[in-house]
């Protein structure tokens, strides 16, 4: 891969597109008992978090002001009642559709980083698949470019969580960091970690385990 690739447009476009397909061929798979069940994100259903993700392409400026005007100013409040609204107005089978059709489309939310969507869509593929028991393939190729730029992100958090920790990816050469203590796992994992999620804790190993466990809490 090319060590560019975070900043490649064409090449982030192209991720984001082929993770969206991939995510809806398994949706196209689940039940009505898998759509129900509670995501790896707080409070929401796979019905939720897919509603959200098909939110993506169709997000304007107008209509997150609004959002966050009735949420006071809370921008996770804004996103789950848009996202709960979402589901409660379409069935599963129709967002999948949604998704499907604007899986090439590059539009995105207003403020946000071109990057954004494609550590969206791999971090919400897995808040759906985790709690299901279903495995997600998390290509490597697709995963480091969302991981550089997660690490470094005060948005996402992950520079606090790292802070002071050396970083390597047990599936590519992707290394991050220069603290005394170390930390090791798929790329795929760290990126869930860097993104907020404690369930990628369990594949991670080395010396800063204890160290982040402190600041994310247990797997």
């Amino acid at each position: 891969m090319k060590p560019t690739a975070a900043h490649d447009p064409e090449f982030i476009a192209a991720a984001v597109t082929t993770e969206r397909l991939a995510l809806c061929d398994l949706l196209e798979e689940l039940d009505a008992d898998d759509w129900r069940q509670q995501s790896l994100c707080d409070s929401w259903t796979v019905h939720d978090v897919v509603a959200h993700l098909s939110l993506a392409t169709r997000e304007t400026l107008r209509g997150m002001l609004q959002g966050m005007i009735k949420a006071r100013g809370n921008w996770e409040r804004m996103n789950a009642d848009q996202a709960i609204t979402q589901a409660r107005q379409f069935p599963p089978q129709v967002l999948v559709q949604q998704l499907r059709d604007s899986a090439s489309s590059t539009r995105r939310a207003p403020m946000s980083n071109p990057i954004d969507p494609l550590i969206d869509i791999l971090v919400h593929a897995q808040d759906i698949a985790r709690p299901l028991g279903r495995k997600h393939l998390m290509a490597y190729e697709r995963v480091e470019p969302a991981l550089t730029f997660a690490v470094e992100s005060r948005w996402y958090g992950a520079s606090k969580r790292f802070n002071g920790l050396t970083l390597a990816a047990t599936d590519g050469s992707w290394t991050f960091g220069t603290g005394d203590r170390g930390l090791a796992g798929p790329a795929g994992d760290l990126l869930l970690v860097a993104a907020g999620r404690t369930a990628g804790m369990s594949a991670l190993t080395g010396s800063g385990v204890d160290v982040l466990q402190q600041r994310i809490g247990p797997a």
